[in-house]
């Protein structure tokens, strides 16, 4: 498996196989949904689009970035939504950064959608389906440069191409340390970004605490075809047989 690191704005053709990756905090909280009971996570191309599908969806859960917001129900904390009984809803959610990189890769045959809380998974999952590929990794905050985004990124692909017979948390150590003191995590802690709950750093440093990757793909059901977000529970043995 060959692998490159992206920004949002280096990516100039439909890669093969996509890991968007946003820790802090995008695919922490898409992941928190899921394990709260979502169905799906719809991802809006922007807030005027996801308060469009919650007017026509009043059951659907809509979340944004920053502040709360009138039309919308939560914000893009995991802090928050890990109270929320999400049991068979569809979620909304457009951030600044995560929702943007998934929608760049739409056209990609495998788009997965990824944080620490679910690197093991993935990696499982890349190694059954990527193997041979390219896989992008698009590293989605400040512009490809956020770190806690690269450090997960590149210990997704260790995990995915390398002996992985030692144990995942001593090999994420350096990789959880770099997120850890990145910009974004000192900003969440210092109160910078609003919509932050205290939790949410040290919710989003969490290893491997889903079983599940999460696959996003194009959706003819949900309101008219919408890139939409899926938990796919990977064996702990996954072979290509198995997807």
């Amino acid at each position: 498996m060959d692998t490159r690191y992206l920004g949002i704005a280096e990516l100039t053709e439909v890669p093969s196989v996509a890991v968007v990756v946003d820790v802090m905090r995008a695919f922490t909280v898409a992941a928190w949904a899921f394990a709260r009971g979502a169905e799906r996570i719809v991802l809006a191309e922007s807030l005027d689009d996801a308060r469009a599908l919650k007017d026509r969806h009043p059951d659907w859960v809509a979340i944004k970035d920053g502040p709360p917001a009138p039309g919308f129900d939560t914000v893009n904390s995991p802090g928050m939504l890990r109270s929320m009984d999400l049991s068979g809803r569809t979620v909304v959610q457009k951030t600044t950064a995560g929702t943007v990189g998934a929608l760049a890769v739409k056209d990609a045959s495998l788009v997965l959608c990824a944080s620490f809380v679910v690197a093991e998974a993935t990696a499982r999952l890349l190694r059954a389906r990527a193997a041979h590929d390219t896989v992008t990794f698009v590293v989605t905050g400040e512009d490809g440069k956020a770190e806690e985004d690269l450090a997960c990124a590149q210990y997704i692909a260790l995990r995915a191409t390398e002996d992985t017979s030692a144990g995942a948390a001593e090999q994420a150590v350096p990789y959880l340390r770099r997120a850890a003191e990145s910009r974004a995590a000192e900003e969440l802690a210092t109160g910078v970004r609003a919509g932050v709950h205290p939790d949410d750093v040290p919710l989003c440093l969490e290893l491997d605490r889903f079983p599940f990757a999460m696959i996003a793909s194009w959706d003819g059901d949900a309101d008219a075809g919408r890139m939409t977000l899926r938990p796919y529970e990977v064996p702990v043995q996954v072979t290509t047989t198995d997807l």
